[in-house]
C-alpha cells in the first residue's frame, strides 16, 4: 500500500441484513467506535449521516484523527454480525443482524487528485429523522466522481462549502481505496481473490449478547463482558488482532 496518514482516517459504517435491528446496531458501534476515541484522546469528525426514525443509523461516515489511529482500526474493516433479542420483540427471540465496517486510509503528500472536470456537484436540503427536511437552505451536496461512477455525499456540515469539503475528503478516501485494491490485482491476482475481494463481504466478528461473547473469526479467539467492550473498552481486542494479523 502507498504511503498513507498514520494519524486520519475515515470509518463507513452501513446497516446490513436484520432491519431497524441492523440501524440500531449501527448506532451501538459508532458508540463504541467513538468512546474508545475519546479514551484515545482522540478527535473524531461525522462527515455524513442517515438516521431512522427507530433512532438507528443507515450509514454513518466520520473521520478520526489521532496518534496511530490508523494501525489501531486498520483491522475492524469486514461484516460485524450481532445476535440480540431487540428491544421491539416481543416473542422473547434472539434475531441476527449484520453491519459492515469499512477503514479508509486516506493517502500522504495528496497522491490522489481530483480534477474539477471529473465530478458533478448536487445540492439539496439535509435531512433528519425519517427524512424530513431540517434545513430550509440547500447546504448537503452529492458528488459524483464521473470517471468511476463513485457518489459520495455530506450533510452534517453548517453550510455548504464545508459539506463539499467533508464530501471530497470521502471521494478522496474512496478513490485511494479503489486505487490500492486495482494494484493489489496486479500485483498478485490470486491473492486478491481471497483477501481483497471478500475484505468487506466476510464476517469478521460476531457480537453474541446472551452469551456476553464477542468472537473475532479470523483469530479464532473470544471476549466477555460484552457491555463493557461494548462502552469502548476495545484495547485488549485491537492489541490481539495487531499480534496476530
Amino acid at each position: 500500500m502507498p504511503e498513507v496518514r498514520e494519524n486520519t482516517l475515515i470509518v463507513e459504517i452501513r446497516a446490513g441484513a436484520g432491519g431497524d435491528e441492523a440501524t440500531l446496531f449501527a448506532k451501538d458501534l459508532f458508540g463504541m467506535y467513538s468512546k474508545y476515541a475519546l479514551a484515545k484522546n482522540w478527535e473524531v469528525y461525522v462527515l455524513d449521516e442517515y438516521q431512522t426514525e427507530v433512532g438507528g443509523l443507515k450509514q454513518i461516515i466520520f473521520k478520526i484523527k489521532g496518534e496511530n489511529v490508523f494501525s489501531s482500526m486498520k483491522y475492524e474493516s469486514g461484516v460485524h454480525r450481532v445476535q440480540r433479542i431487540p428491544k421491539t420483540e416481543k416473542g422473547n427471540r434472539i434475531h441476527t443482524s449484520t453491519v459492515s465496517v469499512a477503514v479508509l486510509p486516506i493517502p500522504k503528500n495528496a497522491e490522489i487528485t481530483i480534477k474539477p472536470g471529473d465530478i458533478k456537484m448536487d445540492v439539496f436540503k439535509a435531512s433528519g429523522h425519517g427524512g424530513q427536511n431540517v434545513n430550509k437552505r440547500e447546504t448537503a451536496i452529492r458528488i459524483t466522481h464521473i470517471p468511476t461512477g463513485l457518489v459520495v455525499s455530506s450533510q452534517t456540515q453548517r453550510n455548504l462549502e464545508q459539506n463539499k469539503q467533508s464530501a471530497l475528503s470521502i471521494l478522496q478516501a474512496r478513490l485511494f481505496e479503489k486505487e490500492n485494491k486495482e494494484n493489489e490485482s496486479e500485483r498478485k491476482e490470486e491473492r486478491n481473490k481471497q483477501i481483497g475481494n471478500a475484505e468487506r463481504a466476510e464476517k469478521i466478528r460476531t457480537y453474541n449478547f446472551p452469551q456476553d461473547r464477542i468472537t473475532d473469526h479470523r483469530i479464532k479467539k473470544s471476549w466477555h463482558n460484552i457491555e463493557k467492550i461494548m462502552s469502548g473498552d476495545l484495547e485488549k481486542i485491537l492489541e490481539k488482532l495487531k499480534q496476530n494479523l
